[in-house]
């Protein structure tokens, strides 16, 4: 898939990368050569190989990186903004359970996606692997699905979080005036305020976002440390927890479906809570080491997260004493009716606060991982007008037109807060089956099409990523529908109550579909190779040699018993 550049001699001091010798799956064809005119680090080489040009600075390290998705998850902001789904569906059991089953199968997802982003460390992320590992002549449908639904998923996480925060920021304002109730509008309008203050904070230089968000993480860990430990030494109950019995065994079940199906329904709030992990392979264009450091951050930030998030679950089943009560609250918002349920006001306030700052940390997290996400895919122009937001501003050496377009379409999509509850809360169920589907394409299409033709990177499963892979997609295909269940059936089914997932999704979804089909495989051929490359051989003309020694091998990866694999794995770009 050579893109705009096409096959030519490499000029004489020319610097080219030998991707045979590169610890990458590349969408380049095999036999090709990419070089530049100047000398690679070890970063710059293996980008190159994967067939694009060097255009952010290299700044986020392993731990800022990791900042940037422990952000995005944000675990304190997350669960209180879906407590509605865990304890509302099937009580205390549901939670603790439902948790533990799910963050399972979510580790294997994330486990198999950073083996994916150590081959392929670019910030198309899935949408790359897609193409690159689909069978012959389906690369092309296959990166263009994968990418639109991540896409989707990604636009609507800023939105969602943000709609979350300026909903607890207004019920903190009715926990201390008890006659104030907040308005859509004014709902409506926070939330515009906020999307607006990340879209200017996502659009600065590139080092000044590492240490915003760096701070913001840091933040995180420490207001949920204080969470876990002031919940059960504040609370005011008596006594002060719920049984063990009543916590682990009671299905408190809401549906109207049976206690198993009401449990699978909570994963809905663990799903898009965990649903950040993905944050370092849209932002391995941009970490230093990437191959490498990437695919840790993933694992690190699903790891972690899923056991501090499985510690808050535990707090709050064992002393929550009136589920019905917090999920009907007047205050509208279940996490600030929980803490006044169980402490003292000025404490629940406070809690309340962290959870806010917090919010707003992830907030930001997201709106810059979903930036680079439309950056990647403009630069492969998926869009229509790619060529504005694929821009790289000269200034801050960020992508400011793909920010400022997501900011703009966030706050579009948050008008849905006008329609109501229900119709706002369709983001949230968006965000987990959108990213869900994105996630399961390209692992799918690894574990059942590519076999041993896949190369790995550095960092890798071994003889264990196809089954592992393979637990991940089977739990993606069991849960897509479950998320678009509604709570109630038959005659208690209404308007109100209905799940709208399955159309706020399905719908744009069927129409890039139908797009594909009429036009679009027309002129999309999947990722687009930027940098120059020569389909034979260096001879004489090019007098600089780089990127061969000290790269195979790595880990074991790269070296002979990986030399004489397929670099191409399917070369759909032939």
């Amino acid at each position: 898939m050579s893109g705009a550049s096409s096959h030519k001699v490499i000029p004489k001091g020319a610097v080219y990368t030998d991707i045979e010798h590169e610890p990458v799956t590349t969408v380049l064809p095999q036999g090709d050569i990419p070089f530049v005119d100047h000398a690679m680090d070890a970063d710059e080489r293996v980008i190159v190989a994967l067939g694009y040009k060097q255009e952010f600075k290299r700044e986020f390290s392993l731990w800022t990186t990791f900042c940037v998705s422990f952000s995005v998850l944000g675990l304190l902001p997350s669960f209180a903004s879906t407590i509605y789904y865990g304890m509302g569906y099937a009580g205390t059991a549901g939670m603790v359970w439902g948790w533990i089953i799910a963050m399972v199968f979510i580790q294997c997802i994330a486990m198999s996606m950073a083996e994916l982003c150590s081959a392929m460390p670019t910030s198309g992320g899935l949408y790359y692997a897609a193409a690159v590992l689909a069978p012959p002549k389906y690369g092309p449908f296959a990166a263009w699905i994968t990418g639109w639904s991540n896409w989707i998923g990604q636009i609507t996480a800023a939105p969602s979080v943000d709609y979350a925060l300026s909903a607890m920021i207004l019920a903190a304002a009715s926990m201390q005036n008890p006659d104030y109730v907040p308005t859509n509008w004014q709902v409506y309008l926070l939330t515009t305020l906020v999307m607006i203050i990340h879209t200017v904070i996502s659009s600065m230089p590139t080092i000044w976002v590492a240490r915003v968000n760096s701070w913001g993480s840091t933040f995180n860990m420490l207001a949920l440390i204080v969470t876990l430990i002031a919940i059960p030494a504040g609370t005011t109950n008596e006594p002060k927890f719920t049984s063990s019995k009543d916590v682990w065994g009671t299905i408190t079940n809401l549906t109207d479906f049976p206690d198993g199906v009401a449990v699978l329904m909570t994963f809905v709030g663990v799903i898009w809570t965990m649903s950040g992990y993905d944050s370092p392979f849209h932002l391995s264009e941009e970490c230093s080491n990437a191959n490498i450091a990437s695919p840790r951050a993933i694992v690190m930030t699903s790891g972690v997260g899923g056991l501090l998030g499985w510690f808050l679950q535990l707090v709050v089943a064992y002393t929550v004493t009136d589920i019905n009560a917090v999920i009907n609250s007047d205050l509208g918002q279940p996490w600030a009716s929980y803490l006044l349920q169980v402490m003292p006001r000025k404490t629940a306030l406070a809690i309340l606060s962290l959870t806010i700052i917090s919010g707003f940390s992830m907030g930001q997290g997201c709106m810059v991982a979903a930036s680079r996400v439309t950056y990647a895919y403009a630069r492969d122009d998926c869009f229509p007008l790619s060529k504005y937001w694929k821009m790289v501003n000269s200034r801050t050496q960020t992508p400011v037109n793909a920010v400022i377009l997501n900011g703009v379409l966030g706050i579009l999509m948050c008008l849905l807060i006008l329609a109501g509850d229900v119709a706002i809360g369709a983001l949230f169920s968006i965000g987990g089956i959108a990213q869900f589907v994105a996630f399961a394409i390209p692992i799918a299409i690894r574990v059942f099409f590519v076999g041993h033709r896949f190369r790995k990177g550095p960092w890798h499963l071994g003889p264990f990523g196809p089954w592992i892979g393979g637990m991940g997609v089977a739990f993606v295909l069991l849960m897509v529908p479950v998320l678009c269940l509604p709570s109630a059936t038959g005659s208690d089914l209404t308007p109100d109550l209905m799940n709208w997932t399955c159309l706020v999704w399905g719908a744009p979804m069927l129409g890039v579909t139908i797009w594909w089909f009429v036009d679009a495989h027309k002129w999309f051929k999947g990722p687009k190779v930027n940098v120059e490359h020569a389909i034979h051989a260096a001879g004489e003309e090019a007098s600089v040699i780089d990127g061969i020694d000290g790269i195979d091998g790595i880990d074991g990866v790269g070296g002979d018993e990986e030399a004489g694999q397929d670099t191409s794995s399917k070369a759909s770009a032939r």
